[in-house]
């Protein structure tokens, strides 16, 4: 490959370490349970060839095609208020759409600084039932910003909702200064359980052991003022996860929900996705578990009381966050009951189901003993990982020099000799200072666009990349820091966490001329049936025919997958729509059989996701394509919509 397709791959592969909503008059809120379905159905397996480009809207954000020391993605998940589709935009703007036309109709600045990422995962919608029909703010949108303000929106207007908080905004308070602007942000749609509006934040990764706290806070959603707040790392002695910290929290912060949160409102619970706790990779200074980092949390929505946890990666030094909202389903028993189910796909590719109102686990989980070679100085392992028995991965479960691979001999030796010099072993085999090759690497497996679920052929559908990585722990007295060199493309980031004695530096794993040193796909989309708890397809996702630098003297398969981002629908027409890779493309699958039964190209990668509603009797199906800057993508500014040809 050529150099600049070198950098191409590596940027991919480096990013990795960084729902559809149904018809206006449906009442189940699908992006508050996460399950990503729609039971739209016009456009179905049988009719989707039919479907054509609607309209197309520019948002007039449109990054440089290659942006230096920023973080640029367009992820937002588009929503339907009001007859009205809403899409928040990079910078977070709100713009108004006509459904059926695209054309604006109001749009809204929260003037926000470009500082920390540019990104927008959505939006939240709220109806004050107290309120008169025609009052102002009746129905009112909440908006996280970079700058770490919740803000309150009229959903009719786009005017700012004066009566929350001081005229429309709560300034929130990082537990600690931030070292530069933009360390702490709320960059994920808030979640409203009834009538009080949670919000999380992402907390920069690896800058400092001593790191903001990424507690989770609740405000009233008529007033703004504060109902409670929950740290993921506890501060109370009292508190029973204190146990799991042998040497105590004082020093240590993240564990935020950079992620999106899922709402039970019956139940009058808010699921939290948590990460892990600073830093990333070492954690010497944390013995112990370390709940309630890396886990789901159950908390009562009024109150913010623990009603239930459970923690999917003990001491996470592996990056391994819960990267997406769990999805809250029915699941069908085999006496034909069905039971509230929560399944949290997690960036390992473990595949965890729960009761949601108790914890109660649906599928065994087993403690087993996990690699505890080559540590560095000061590090204790957790001894054991929790598994779910009987439940397939969607994922790679650790690598091999028997796994190498290449385009030819020639760099399948080459792959192979480089596996050698590292260390490397199945999922949990910890970083080290010879380099650790991590498979999943710590961007997944699946990652923030999460799954989707059909009710009805019990199927979850996931995607998920599959190029390994290299982490490697260097001595701080060894490091060579430079500003900015975390976010950099096309080469080895190098984070500074300040504090630890060690600097990670995380590398994709390619063979010297580019090409991923493992066998394709190198993202895939896989289709599990949750009763009977197997793999019911898998399929390539993505081709990499436009990032090859000259045409092979070979006939090829270019549908190896390329790595990605970015969530996925399933609708009630039997069809899994996806953007999500770097061929920028947008995929409309059949969820039986895993065949791809429709796809048309986008003007930039679909790294946000896809949505469908009804509008005038006819059924849409919209994406945001602006693409993703660390995946040195296509970049641009559409929101583009696709109906059925009349």
């Amino acid at each position: 490959m050529t150099s600049g397709s070198r950098l191409r791959w590596s940027a991919c592969a480096l990013a990795l370490a960084s729902a559809s909503f149904a018809a206006a008059q449906t009442t189940v809120d699908q992006h508050q349970l996460g399950s990503n379905y729609s039971a739209l159905s016009q456009i179905n397996t049988g009719t989707v060839a039919n479907l054509q480009p609607a309209w197309e809207f520019h948002t007039g954000e449109v990054p440089p095609q290659k942006v230096p020391d920023k973080l640029i993605a367009f992820e937002d998940q588009p929503s339907l208020i009001d007859g009205n589709l809403i899409v928040c935009t990079i910078t977070r703007r709100l713009i108004a759409l006509d459904p059926q036309t695209g054309r604006q109709r109001w749009a809204f600045d929260p003037e926000d600084p470009s500082i920390g990422t540019q990104k927008c995962r959505g939006i939240s919608h709220w109806v004050d039932t107290q309120a008169a029909a025609d009052a102002a703010c009746r129905s009112r949108i909440f908006l996280g910003t970079a700058d770490y303000r919740l803000m309150a929106i009229d959903a009719k207007t786009g005017q700012r909702c004066a009566g929350f908080g001081q005229q429309g905004e709560v300034r929130m308070q990082s537990t600690k200064p931030e070292i530069f602007a933009g360390e702490v942000v709320a960059g994920s749609k808030p979640a409203v359980v009834n009538d009080v509006v949670v919000v999380g934040s992402a907390v920069a990764d690896n800058q400092r052991v001593d790191s903001p706290s990424g507690r989770v806070l609740a405000f009233d959603a008529r007033t703004g003022q504060p109902r409670w707040e929950f740290d993921p790392v506890p501060r109370d002695a009292a508190d029973p996860a204190m146990k799991s910290w042998g040497k105590g929290t004082q020093g240590y912060g993240g564990g935020n929900v950079w992620s999106t949160m899922s709402v039970d409102q019956a139940l009058d619970l808010v699921y939290l996705p948590t990460t892990s706790s600073s830093g990333d990779f070492y954690g010497g200074g944390r013995p112990g578990d370390n709940h309630y980092t890396s886990s789901i949390v159950a908390l009562k929505g009024s109150t913010g009381e623990v009603v239930w946890h459970f923690q999917f990666v003990h001491h996470n030094v592996f990056d391994y966050d819960t990267p997406s909202a769990p999805l809250l389903i029915d699941l069908p028993q085999a006496d034909g009951s069905t039971v509230p189910a929560l399944v949290q796909n997690n960036k390992t590719g473990l595949i965890f189901m729960f009761d949601r109102a108790t914890g109660r686990p649906l599928v065994p989980i087993v403690e087993r003993p996990v690699p505890q070679t080559n540590t560095v100085a000061g590090e204790k392992l957790s001894p054991t990982q929790p598994f779910p028995e009987g439940m397939p991965a969607v994922a790679p479960q650790g690598f091999s020099p028997d796994d190498a691979w290449g385009f030819t001999f020639f760099d399948r030796w080459l792959c192979r000799r480089r596996i050698e010099e590292r260390n490397y072993g199945p999922i949990f085999t910890p970083p080290s200072e010879k380099g650790t090759i991590f498979s999943p690497s710590m961007g997944g497996g699946p990652n923030w666009g999460g799954g989707a679920y059909d009710p009805a052929s019990n199927i979850m559908v996931v995607p998920s990349n599959r190029v390994p990585a290299i982490i490697t722990l260097v001595p701080r007295d060894k490091a060579e820091l430079k500003a900015s060199q975390a976010i950099e493309a096309g080469g080895p980031m190098i984070f500074p966490d300040a504090g630890s004695p060690f600097v990670p530096k995380i590398e994709p794993l390619l063979s010297p001329l580019g090409a991923p040193c493992s066998a394709p796909p190198w993202a895939a989309l896989t289709a599990v049936d949750l009763v009977q708890r197997k793999i019911v397809w898998e399929a390539p996702l993505g081709s990499i025919e436009n990032m090859m630098p000259f045409s092979p003297p070979w006939d090829m398969d270019f549908d190896l997958g390329t790595p990605g981002a970015g969530g996925l629908l399933v609708t009630g027409g039997g069809l899994v729509f996806i953007g999500y890779t770097l061929d920028n493309m947008l995929r409309a699958f059949d969820i039986r059989t895993g065949k791809v039964l429709w796809k048309a190209p986008l003007p930039a990668a679909g790294v946000g996701v896809p949505v469908t509603y009804e509008a005038g009797g006819e059924q849409y199906v919209v994406i945001p394509a602006g693409g993703h800057s660390m995946y040195q993508s296509t970049m641009g500014d559409s929101v583009v919509a696709y109906k059925l040809k009349r």
